[in-house]
């Protein structure tokens, strides 16, 4: 009689492309002190490599075109891509490196390298949501990530600003990330 083992032999790691058609980068951030505006970065495109079986194997690499930053308003966004903030003739896009994905919760954290015009910090995101695989109707597995998280934009030379005469800042420090990504397995 053959005995069968409980070890794997296959690795458990499974490759993934963001698929940029179906990816948004959103941000809000305090305007004036008393409201928030909202926007959204370009494409994004990368790769994730999962592993359900040992998530802290698992990591992520991805690119973010900030030329195509959108926030509703074309001035502002034209003054958002200039050298006050973003200088996308310089800094086009901003890159995310994972180096750890940790239990935190009932949820995961992802612990990466963020760069952003030209400085690297580190930065943690919250997963909120990692779908299982689904088939859409092209035969194609894709699953979904949800990810949140703030930086301060000061730490990365974003420090133009206006002081207000009645107190306080034009453009808030604190910087709120979404990340909705849905991803396509690779053959």
């Amino acid at each position: 009689m053959q005995t069968t083992s409980n070890v794997e032999t296959a690795p458990s790691l499974t490759v993934w492309d963001i698929d940029t058609s179906h990816a948004a980068a959103n941000f809000r951030v305090r305007h004036l002190m008393v409201a928030h505006v909202r926007g959204q970065l370009g494409p994004i495109t990368g790769t994730a490599w999962i592993d359900d079986k040992d998530p802290s194997r698992s990591r992520v690499e991805a690119s973010i075109d900030v030329r195509g930053i959108d926030t509703r308003e074309a001035k502002r966004d034209e003054h958002l891509r200039s050298a006050d903030f973003f200088d996308v003739e310089k800094f086009p896009s901003l890159t995310f490196r994972s180096t750890a994905v940790k239990k935190q919760g009932s949820g995961l954290a992802l612990v990466g390298e963020l760069t952003l015009h030209g400085v690297t910090r580190e930065i943690t995101l919250e997963i909120e949501e990692l779908s299982p695989a689904v088939k859409d109707p092209w035969g194609n597995l894709k699953r979904g990530i949800t990810a949140k998280g703030k930086l301060n934009r000061k730490d990365y030379g974003l420090g133009w600003n206006v002081a207000l005469e009645t107190g306080g800042i034009l453009v808030g420090e604190e910087v709120h990330i979404e990340l909705e990504v849905e991803l396509t397995a690779r053959p």
